[in-house]
């Protein structure tokens, strides 16, 4: 048992990557993985007198995360992306303003500690279905199917009975793969394949090259772009708003390819010529099939990019 802040610091440090996963996995911001983990580490470290060695301070913390997490997601509700709250434009709209009232997922940067974790669980399509259930499915899903702890396990971290966790993985499995689309192969962010993808997304951006940007993109892609409510659907939807929005209305891209939630990933800056000062503008999920592109989700917000180690200007 820790008996000073060091020795805390000591036995919690090794797990806070994969905690702060989970902890954004459940919630589905950064931000709000950051005050959860804090609060649940600072509950942990208040509560270790309370700690018999039963189980495993891993198994024990993160039964403090969960319930911080379920208590969080209570009281703020669910994370959502712009598909969630209505169908896509069938026409570029030029002038959209960023809906602020609505809690909006976020990105994750870079992919998790794999030696706990698949890559694809924190992938952004998985992370945005969970929003879509309950806490207690939520967590039963990720505790269960994610981090392999047992029926037995969820039920005393969950305050319920093993009848209980079963049956809300039952409800939560039926309802992430209603919500996740099948994707077929989907290259790891390591293969060439891959950065290859992020690649060029982000030089024909910069070229302003729609027919390579259109080249890169499957039949049925969709983009959205939270805080913004418009997103489209299919080729010939995605095409228009990209040759007259940020291939027709905005001057000049710099770009950085980088990794989010397990996935390529581009960093835009925006300036209103070549030789301006370019600003942080947006972080550009990209989810891959094969050798293309079936969803890209910009994220328009400029402070993200501490949270990537990036530079506020380029």
């Amino acid at each position: 048992m820790p008996t000073d802040d060091a020795e805390f610091d000591r036995l919690v440090e090794p797990l806070r990557r994969e905690l702060h996963a989970h902890c954004y996995r459940l919630l589905g911001s950064v931000h709000d993985a950051d005050d959860a983990l804090q609060d649940a580490l600072l509950r942990a470290w208040r509560g270790m007198d309370r700690f018999e060695g039963r189980s495993s301070m891993r198994t024990w913390l993160y039964t403090i995360v969960t319930r911080t997490c379920l208590d969080v997601a209570a009281a703020r509700g669910k994370r959502a992306l712009p598909m969630d709250l209505g169908p896509s434009s069938e026409r570029v709209v030029l002038e959209d303003a960023p809906v602020t009232e609505v809690a909006w997922l976020g990105p994750y940067p870079d992919a998790p500690d794999t030696r706990y974790e698949r890559r694809e669980t924190i992938e952004l399509a998985f992370v945005a279905a969970l929003q879509h259930l309950p806490g207690n499915q939520r967590a039963a899903l990720v505790l269960f199917d994610v981090l392999g702890f047992s029926a037995a396990e969820i039920a005393s971290t969950m305050d319920t009975s093993v009848a209980a966790v079963n049956s809300a993985l039952q409800r939560a499995r039926a309802i992430v793969a209603e919500k996740v689309p099948a994707s077929g192969h989907q290259p790891k962010p390591e293969d060439t394949t891959t950065r290859e993808i992020a690649a060029n997304f982000a030089s024909a951006l910069e070229r302003g090259d729609a027919d390579t940007l259109v080249a890169l993109l499957t039949k049925d892609v969709t983009w959205s772009m939270p805080p913004l409510m418009r997103w489209y659907s299919g080729i010939d939807a995605v095409t228009g708003f990209a040759v007259a929005v940020p291939l027709g209305r905005c001057p000049s891209w710099r770009t950085e390819v980088l990794t989010a939630n397990g996935q390529p990933a581009v960093a835009c800056y925006l300036g209103e010529s070549a030789d301006a000062v370019h600003r942080a503008w947006s972080i550009n999920v990209l989810t891959p099939r094969e050798d293309r592109i079936r969803e890209i989700t910009s994220f328009l917000d400029a402070d993200l990019f501490a949270r990537f180690g990036l530079p506020p200007k380029a």
